[in-house]
């Protein structure tokens, strides 16, 4: 019996820890761009507003709905983004109840850098998905999230649940 320590692997982090994930621009304008939708994480797009999953997540599942257009400001989306970004954000919640079977969600927007925004000029709405007991001590005393499962294998899934609901 191996009395050592389990290893948990998120390679895909280290570009976080080092900071270069910072010298690419800004993800949402650079990564709709580019035909390469698995690599960048890219989930959906929209007439005015994308999906993307969060390369850092809180928690397995964790999107990002945001407008094409280049703004920090939520006073400044137009009525389209606006209710892309509504619209988006119930087909998100519906393609993770059929796929990964969340428990509940956080879901909002985190306007400006003192409250918590990690890109804080281009304006980006959160949808976390929560399981019941995903809190545990590893954040608290290792400053260690512990994601369960490969980011492409949770991207897969939404892609998936995704196409399914637009076939509808």
């Amino acid at each position: 019996m191996n009395k050592g320590f389990d290893r948990m692997w998120a390679p895909w982090r280290m570009n976080y820890i080092d900071g270069s994930h910072k010298n690419e621009g800004c993800i949402f304008c650079v990564k709709p761009k580019q035909d390469n939708d698995r690599e960048n994480l890219l989930l959906y797009r929209g007439n005015t507003c994308h999906i993307m999953m969060n390369l850092f997540p809180y928690n397995n599942g964790h999107i990002m709905i945001s407008p094409y257009r280049h703004t920090g400001n939520l006073e400044e989306l137009n009525d389209d983004e606006m209710l892309e970004i509504m619209n988006l954000s119930g087909m998100c919640i519906k393609a993770m109840k059929n796929s990964i079977n969340p428990a509940g969600f956080n879901a909002g927007f985190n306007l400006g850098k003192a409250a918590g925004a990690g890109v804080d000029d281009h304006l980006h709405f959160h949808i976390v998905p929560r399981w019941n007991g995903d809190t545990n001590f590893m954040p608290v005393l290792g400053e260690t999230k512990v994601i369960s499962e490969h980011i492409l294998q949770t991207y897969d899934k939404l892609k998936k649940a995704i196409m399914a609901l637009e076939e509808k």
